[in-house]
């Protein structure tokens, strides 16, 4: 009786769609190629709000169930069916109408068919869907028939992108010079980055190398870039140059050789739009110069930003506030009253006095600023940028500023020799300007001890800016030193108000030395980012300074005393306050260790996902039970990827074993350090709850990093198969290459499932915002690896 009743109701409903011409499903059909013979028809269900479409596996007596049906004639002759048709999550329900237990999709159904191509001229398969949908109040029954062309996706299979257009000319300026232009045109969208994108944790900097082992020509200056575009990236925290539309790099040559017929070159670069990135690549450039237009010759005009500007503004405030600190050292402050007085006192008149005052602090501003355009001039203009970015003199910085604050804290002296202090004190006893500019020269001597340590500081984080810094920064340091010499002048009975000199002006150099340590470990931090050694993760690092910050603090409480520390009977209000401060600020870092972001001094240590775990030291979660809480128990060649917890490789080989051994589908993630998607898929679409208990229960990650810039092992250099001639030496450039290779795409992200024979379970996707999509791309993948 039941199941008749169930049939006049399914009749009446077909009766009742009849009547309104219902279609509250939408089929759209889709071909994904895996093999030379091998497909997947995959059948895509769009389903009305309040309506259902019924699985294909069902009970005898129920609804009626999706089924496939395809041509007899071109299934026995021209391609057979390779296992079941497989269905993505479904919802299982008792249901009054049937009074039995029904499975069916809500909004939308993904049905997958891999077969295999039997005859290489079939162009296209027909097959029908005939399929039962029920609302609350009726149910249709429908067929449809949907055509899947091969040729057709064979012809756009590839994946491959190619935004950016290269191209040369070359200017002659005579006298054997010229100006080589390289011009970058980009599609509509897409941008490369600028040069000067120097930090290691932002995007890839446009780089270019001039092949001359004949020495044929010398590079005069550095390649000067147009005009970027400046804006706050939130994946990268931080302000980053590009180019948009086109971009020009120019750089003057002088040939020593009048037999060259070109200049080649290499740029290396990134290109991006909204959704994706594509691996770093290698473009060979070669510019004849045979034809070069005659052009003037005249300065590069280099580019003129605001931030720029904004740079060096920085880098001249924070000079100025070095400057006052300086002052306040027990080498210079103790001179303030002594030179003024001597001005004052041997000069004719109160205004001659005021007048050698002045001079004397524009000597001083001469001596620093000389010293900032000697260090430009002797490494170039940019050239200090490109050495602050490299692995080794960050290391020489770290080591530099180390022994500039052991000097600080009293551990020894850094003192120029005797004799030049000498010689100068000779030359100041000569009266005019002369002796007025020697006499500013034997300060800047004497006090080396105390001032030279910051002037170096400053001349290595001006480094990092390039350019003008150096001199801009020397520039607002000794401005802030000749002030008082020159106002003192003006106004001696303010030398009345001065604090007499004391164990506080060693104090002022000793905060200034524990400064000049955290500082240090900046640039060691750096290093060890770039050469992804994992010597200095996030949690090392705000140990560091924890313990350095936290030392200060006893230190100006006065538990701890250093070499040529007065005896402290008490402590002062404003060393109080001091002390306060400092031990705010260590308590503020301690739960960085614990995983918070610590926004104030998030320029300094590594990024979270640079560390040993998110979670804190020693800990990590284990939601999904995949490994404990000890590294020990990470299976070879595994991680936690952070701030999720996610398990995951980075070798394909070792991540492609566990898989296996564990019996689980692999999702390979073709990511990059400088991939902004890559980060919003991390940080927006992954920690959805479904999503990450999927990436952490249910697949093995393999993440490969298309811009890695790590040295292949001497054994794994091979050469290109898409740059001939070429051979393969970083580790990015390897995974590049396989991406473009066996999944015919470039860009990034890029998401594969597939199983352990290395065949596609699902078509693989790019950056997708919406994570119900990615969900359900997921989960269709997973259970395909189940079927």
């Amino acid at each position: 009786m039941k199941k008749i009743l169930a049939f006049l109701f399914v009749i009446f409903s077909m009766q009742t769609m009849f009547a309104q011409l219902l279609e509250p499903v939408k089929w759209n059909g889709k071909v994904e190629k895996l093999s030379e013979n091998e497909y997947n028809l995959i059948y895509e269900a769009k389903i009305d709000d309040h309506w259902h479409l019924y699985s294909q596996n069902l009970p005898e007596g129920g609804a009626i169930p999706t089924e496939f049906i395809y041509n007899e004639n071109q299934l026995s002759k021209d391609f057979e069916l390779l296992g079941k048709t497989t269905e993505s999550k479904s919802i299982t329900k008792f249901d009054k109408v049937f009074e039995m237990d029904l499975t069916f999709f809500d909004n939308q159904a993904t049905f997958t068919q891999k077969i295999k191509v039997l005859n290489q001229d079939l162009t296209s398969i027909e097959a029908e869907i005939s399929y039962q949908a029920c609302d609350d109040a009726k149910c249709i029954f429908e067929s449809k028939v949907v055509e899947f062309k091969l040729k057709e996706n064979k012809k756009q299979e590839s994946k491959i992108l190619d935004p950016v257009k290269w191209t040369s000319t070359a200017y002659s300026l005579g006298n054997n010079e010229f100006e080589i232009v390289y011009t970058a045109v980009l599609d509509n969208n897409w941008h490369i980055y600028s040069q000067n994108n120097k930090d290691p944790m932002g995007p890839i900097p446009t780089e270019f190398e001039f092949k001359n082992d004949n020495k044929d020509y010398k590079l005069i200056g550095e390649v000067k870039e147009s005009k970027s575009i400046k804006k706050f990236e939130k994946a990268f925290d931080m302000d980053v140059k590009y180019f948009s539309g086109e971009a020009t790099f120019t750089q003057r040559i002088k040939v020593l050789n009048l037999d060259i017929k070109s200049i080649k070159a290499e740029v290396y670069y990134q290109a991006c739009d909204d959704e994706k990135c594509l691996a770093p690549a290698f473009f060979d450039l070669e510019t004849s110069l045979a034809n070069a237009t005659p052009k003037e010759a005249s300065p590069i005009e280099t580019t003129s930003t605001n931030g720029g500007n904004k740079g060096l503004w920085s880098i001249f405030f924070i000079a100025f506030l070095s400057g006052f600190a300086a002052l306040l050292t027990p080498c210079v402050f103790p001179m303030i009253p002594m030179t003024v007085s001597f001005f004052t006192k041997q000069s004719k008149s109160k205004a001659a006095g005021i007048k050698n005052a002045i001079i004397y602090g524009l000597c001083i501003i001469v001596i620093y600023v000389l010293l900032g355009s000697a260090v430009t001039g002797i490494f170039g203009a940019d050239a200090l940028n490109a050495l602050a970015t490299n692995v080794w003199f960050n290391i020489i910085f770290f080591i530099l500023l180390v022994v500039f604050a052991f000097s600080f804290l009293g551990a020894f002296e850094i003192m120029l020799p005797n004799s030049w202090a000498n010689k100068v004190d000779s030359q100041a006893n000569r009266g005019g300007m002369i002796g007025i500019f020697f006499m500013a020269l034997a300060l800047a001597i004497v006090s080396f001890s105390c001032t030279g340590p910051i002037v170096g500081t400053l001349l290595v984080e001006a480094a990092s800016k390039g350019g003008l810094a150096p001199i801009i920064g020397m520039l607002g340091f000794s401005l802030a030193i000749a002030l008082p010499f020159a106002l003192f002048a003006a106004f001696p009975g303010w030398l009345n108000s001065l604090p007499k000199s004391g164990g506080w002006l060693n104090t002022v150099k000793v905060v200034l030395g524990f400064l000049e340590l955290a500082l240090a470990f900046k640039f060691l931090s750096q290093a060890d980012l770039v050469l992804q050694m994992h010597l200095l993760e996030r949690e090392v690092f705000i140990a560091i300074w924890i313990a350095i910050f936290g030392t200060l603090a006893l230190y100006l409480f006065g538990k701890i005393q250093l070499p040529h520390d007065s005896p402290l009977t008490h402590i002062s209000v404003g060393r109080l306050s001091l002390g306060l401060v400092v031990l705010s600020f260590t308590i503020y870092m301690i739960p960085g260790l614990w995983g918070a972001p610590l926004n104030l001094i998030s320029a300094f240590p590594p990024p979270l996902d640079y560390s040993e775990s998110p979670y804190g030291v020693g800990y990590s979660k284990t939601g999904g039970g995949v490994v404990g809480s000890n590294h020990r128990d990470l299976p070879e060649g595994a991680h936690l990827l952070a701030p999720h917890d996610i398990l995951a490789f980075n070798d394909y080989d070792l991540g492609l074993a566990y898989a296996k051994k564990v019996n689980k589908p692999v999702m390979i993630d073709f990511t990059g350090w400088a991939c902004v998607n890559c980060r919003k898929m991390e940080q927006n679409v992954w920690p959805k709850p479904e999503i990450l208990s999927a990436l952490k229960n249910d697949v093995v990650l393999i993440s490969l990093y298309v811009d890695d810039k790590r040295p292949l092992e001497d054994n794994e250099v091979i050469d290109s198969k898409l740059r001939e001639g070429k051979k393969l030496k970083y580790i990015g450039q390897k995974w590049s290459e396989f991406q473009t290779i066996k999944y015919k795409s470039n860009t990034q992200p890029y998401y594969v499932l597939m199983d352990h024979k290395e065949e596609n379970l699902i078509t693989p996707v790019a950056y997708t915002p919406d994570a119900n999509e990615y969900l359900n791309w997921l989960k269709t993948g997973i259970s395909n690896f189940k079927n």
